[in-house]
């Protein structure tokens, strides 16, 4: 094995603010949110289920 392509990355646990589920990385899928100042993420399955309520917050500047 060539030591140097077996570089270790660290690996980090996102986990849904909505239902819990976790995965490894953050999935490309997932929809990020900021409130309160901290960003949260919400899996596939509950950003599509509350897709109008995160876009409703969303500054009057935005729309």
């Amino acid at each position: 094995m060539d030591q140097k392509n077996s570089r270790a990355t660290p690996s980090t646990m996102t986990t849904c603010a909505r239902c819990g589920e976790t995965h490894e990385d953050l999935p490309l899928t997932w929809t990020c949110s900021v409130e309160n100042g901290q960003r949260v993420y919400f899996c596939v399955a509950c950003a599509r289920q509350h897709l109008r309520s995160i876009e409703g917050r969303l500054d009057s500047a935005w729309w």
